[in-house]
């Protein structure tokens, strides 16, 4: 089952669906009354409930909603560095004896067709592809061998990077407003029984610029969960962020970073395709400050 969430056509009142082909199950006309959004669904653990609308008649066609992030605003949100050994290469660095973590935040997300905003000031604004997993049921000091069981689904992140605001902490160049996008809808675990077997690829302007599997992380997404709730427990509908591939335009030469009118897309197999333009926003978070040279600008 894919879930989307979005505003409805001409109304323009946030609601959430059943993705099939090109057309939408509104459930928000259905259920709407019950559960705001998909997140507060997750909470209700009512995905099988949700799945009995999968046979009821499309409500609106995909191109005439404005989509939202899968879930727009997650209480947290934990990303993953250096989770790909094609990456690690890249920049040099050898395995650490646990993940590389950075948080962002909820005013950060775009989601599916929406502008992704290059910071004015930026000069070196990178692309990450990435699988994003959302928390389906309470995960408090999981074994990794239950993890995949407080999973709800499955997304694509692409985690917009401010290079020249990304010194030694990672945060600064990962949470500038409208810089990850997140989409284009949530496919369900029963679709996906491995999250560490898809081929995902990243397209600048139609161009392959990132092609890896995700079996190739380092830290698989058992383990990540087992991690990450060893020490903060998950709610349904946090997000894990789980590392992206090699072939970052930070290390290409020369450099290959997003400008405005750019066309970034993230496509998981199993999943979908992931589409954003790229916007310039002289209002928002123009200011750089300090060192543009300094190190560790890799995540």
């Amino acid at each position: 089952m894919k879930l989307a969430s979005y505003f409805l056509p001409e109304s323009h009142i946030k609601s959430f669906g059943i993705v099939i082909g090109d057309g939408l199950v509104d459930l928000g006309l259905r259920v709407g009354w019950r559960f705001t959004d998909l997140k507060a669904a997750l909470e209700e653990n009512a995905l099988p409930a949700l799945a009995g609308f999968s046979n009821n008649p499309i409500d609106f066609h995909v191109r005439d909603v404005k989509f939202l992030p899968v879930i727009e605003r997650p209480n947290k949100i934990f990303c993953v560095g250096m989770n790909y050994a094609d990456k690690r290469k890249e920049f040099d660095e050898t395995n650490n004896d646990a993940p590389t973590l950075f948080i962002r935040f909820a005013d950060s997300l775009v989601g599916h067709g929406n502008p992704v905003v290059k910071p004015a000031a930026s000069n070196e604004f990178d692309y990450e592809g990435e699988l994003a997993v959302i928390i389906g049921k309470p995960a408090n000091c999981v074994s990794k061998d239950r993890a995949l069981s407080c999973v709800a689904g499955y997304s694509c992140f692409m985690d917009g990077s401010v290079r020249d605001m990304q010194y030694t902490w990672f945060t600064s160049g990962k949470n500038w407003v409208n810089t990850g996008c997140f989409g284009p809808w949530m496919v369900s675990t029963d679709e996906i029984s491995n999250p560490n077997t898809l081929p995902i690829h990243t397209y600048l302007n139609g161009q392959m610029v990132q092609n890896d599997n995700t079996a190739n992380m380092i830290r698989h997404v058992p383990e990540l969960i087992e991690y990450i709730s060893a020490f903060s427990p998950l709610s349904p509908g946090d997000v894990i962020i789980t590392g992206s591939p090699g072939g970052v335009g930070k290390k290409r030469t020369p450099p290959l970073f997003m400008n405005s009118g750019d066309l970034i897309e993230v496509e998981i197999d199993g999943i979908g395709r992931l589409r954003n333009t790229v916007a310039s926003n002289v209002k928002i978070n123009t200011c750089l400050v300090g060192n543009t040279h300094g190190k560790n600008q890799n995540q």
